[in-house]
């Protein structure tokens, strides 16, 4: 009965969606223009990239901040003036590291001390000097996160949550980073991401686990996002993404979006995906259609957003994956067609959509 609801719910929500932000992680724009990369339509004409990807449906764009090194918060504030002047929604996603911070890393900066308290503090002031900073530059930030995929804690070896203490010291530095912004008098949202948003199992041990501690509370919190990826397992199913999201979103009332994701545009070299569209752009395309579909299922108008993780990072086209290329860009940084995935027509993916949802129905 539920199952059914829920494939009902999802095929009425392709043939329109609601989400307020969509967009893409496009941190390394700099970076690559820097290179000499020079950006362009599907139809060859030069452009910034941030024009084009508004002109074909893009309105939100994240950038990544390191406590140091590359993405410092220097970077940061300058790809948030590019984001802020093509009119775009501003979400700055703060590793609490001096280098990439995800399930397998989260190592704490080298310049915040090694105790708790220190930490605590610091984690406070640095959360608010963030938003001040880009609050003073003219350019305020819209969607906050606190901390990148933290599955597995954050400042490490404090906050790694393998350990009732450990669980107790990452409730601690996540309740200080959101008072940090709201000593800034930050009004946007503050969202918690974390990776794997198709494993309602683990989704739901790490939000029970963190509110458990009594620390950080679900009013700490105003968006959940979620990654998802087709090439680290295929357990990765939209039907698994739909029974997840709808799980948390009936949980906890909270607002959703799955905040990275990406999809080959060729050669996969062999890897299994989690759902049978072609390594193309269409494909590209379709998958991040079938994404909007869940979404749009949600109850309440719960799903909120999607944003395609570095698509135009010419010269990374792996994006760390096995997949030769995940861009909607090509190498010589022209638009491909999948550069519209935010605004693909849900309803001609139904029948793509429909095969893999199926399974829900025996649920």
């Amino acid at each position: 009965m539920l199952a059914s609801r829920l494939l009902a719910a999802l095929l009425l929500a392709l043939s329109a969606t609601a989400l307020v932000y969509r967009g893409g992680d496009i941190s390394s724009l700099i970076i690559v223009e820097q290179q000499g990369v020079t950006f362009k339509d599907i139809d060859g004409v030069p452009g910034k990239f941030e024009d084009i990807a508004k002109l074909h449906g893009m309105n939100a764009a994240r950038v990544r901040v390191w406590t140091s090194g590359q993405y410092n918060l220097t970077y940061a504030l300058e790809m948030g003036k590019r984001i802020k002047d093509a009119g775009m929604t501003l979400m700055v996603d703060l590793h609490y590291s001096d280098n990439w911070a995800d399930p397998g890393k989260q190592y704490q900066p080298v310049a915040w001390g090694t105790t708790v308290p220190e930490l605590t503090v610091n984690i406070f002031n640095y959360t608010r000097d963030v938003v001040l900073a880009f609050a003073a530059a003219g350019i305020p930030i819209d969607v906050l996160q606190t901390g990148n995929e933290i599955n597995s804690g954050l400042l490490w070896p404090t906050g790694e949550n393998t350990t009732p203490e450990g669980w107790a010291n990452v409730a601690t530095y996540l309740h200080a980073a959101r008072n940090g912004a709201r000593e800034a008098n930050f009004p946007g949202k503050v969202m918690i991401h974390l990776a794997n948003g198709w494993d309602e199992p683990g989704e739901t041990w790490w939000w029970s686990n963190v509110l458990a501690q009594g620390t950080y509370t679900l009013d700490d919190v105003d968006m959940m996002g979620f990654s998802f990826y087709p090439f680290y397992g295929t357990t990765a199913t939209y039907a698994n993404l739909t029974y997840s999201l709808h799980t948390l979103a009936n949980l906890y009332n909270k607002p959703i979006m799955v905040a990275e994701t990406d999809y080959p545009a060729t050669s996969c070299n062999g890897t299994a995906l989690s759902e049978n569209f072609p390594n193309t752009p269409l494909g590209q395309e379709e998958w991040v259609g079938g994404i909007v579909a869940v979404l749009d299922s949600l109850p309440n108008g719960l799903g909120q957003g999607i944003l395609y993780w570095e698509p135009g990072w010419v010269g990374s086209a792996a994006l760390g994956s096995s997949c030769a290329d995940n861009l909607v860009f090509d190498e010589t940084g022209k638009a491909r067609t999948s550069v519209k995935y935010v605004a693909v027509n849900r309803e001609e993916l139904a029948s793509d959509v429909k095969h893999s949802i199926f399974e829900l129905m025996r649920l």
